[in-house]
């Protein structure tokens, strides 16, 4: 299955694309034995609509023109459900088993998600109910698609 993840804002060069990328590249090398393969990584930039209803709505037609036809959708929001580590892996390897090919994990912009969307979507996950910067999530959801990955080849990185 292959998986990608959106993102609404770019990463700038530093400290946090470094980490970010080393999870996604640890991933990318270990996906394959599992039957994952990192896909893509779609950044857009913020929309500049004059509202925030406006705005969800066109970051959302942004990701909708990334999505892959018959593709899983999963939204990062703090009002989705709370998964652990291995509920997550399991999640995404039940998306595989079923033959399901594609996955895209989204990380919206500062205003949220479009209600739209969050009613396409396959699931709304959260990542803790605090507010994450968009940094910090790309980091957070990298490492754990990384874990995804060790929990489902019985690799010990995961201990739990």
């Amino acid at each position: 299955m292959r998986i990608s993840l959106f993102a609404v804002g770019r990463l700038k060069t530093g400290p946090e694309k470094d980490l970010a990328s080393r999870y996604l590249d640890r991933f990318a090398k270990a996906g394959p034995a599992v039957g994952l393969e990192l896909s893509k990584l779609v950044e857009v930039q913020e929309s500049r609509a004059p509202n925030a209803d406006t705005r969800k709505r066109e970051e959302a037609t942004a990701l909708e023109k990334a999505l892959a036809e018959g593709a899983v959708l999963i939204l990062l929001d703090e009002r989705g459900k709370a998964l652990d580590s291995e509920a997550f892996a399991g999640m995404i390897g039940r998306y595989r088993d079923n033959g399901k090919r594609d996955m895209m994990l989204a990380i919206g912009g500062a205003d949220g998600l479009d209600p739209e969307l969050r009613e396409r979507a396959d699931m709304v996950l959260n990542l803790g109910s605090m507010t994450w910067p968009h940094q910090l999530v790309r980091i957070l959801i990298a490492e754990q698609l990384y874990r995804a990955v060790t929990i489902l080849s019985g690799h010990p990185y995961h201990r739990a």
